[in-house]
């Protein structure tokens, strides 16, 4: 899983018939900081996240698919969780 922030979302008029029930948001990974560290992925929102909410991802395909009981849905990474807050403990 990645830590990342929802920075946008994605608008279509047309897509695949077995993702039409689901909202396409636009994430960029995060450090346990929140400084950006990586590039923009597009994800499934599975937990209706919006713009500046944390959330975790998972990208791989097979688990994405898994995470959202679906073999037939053509999908790379899913979002699973709206992070409220996190603790770390440096010891």
């Amino acid at each position: 899983m990645t830590l990342c922030t929802v920075t946008g979302t994605i608008v279509s008029t047309q897509k695949n018939q077995t993702l039409k029930e689901y909202k396409l948001l636009i994430v960029q990974p995060i450090d346990l900081n929140g400084a950006f560290i990586g590039k923009d992925v597009l994800a499934i929102d599975t937990v209706d996240a919006g713009i500046g909410d944390k959330v975790l991802i998972i990208q791989e395909g097979a688990g994405a698919q898994q995470a959202l009981q679906r073999k037939d849905v053509p999908v790379h990474t899913v979002i699973v969780a709206v992070v409220d807050g996190f603790d770390i403990d440096f010891q």
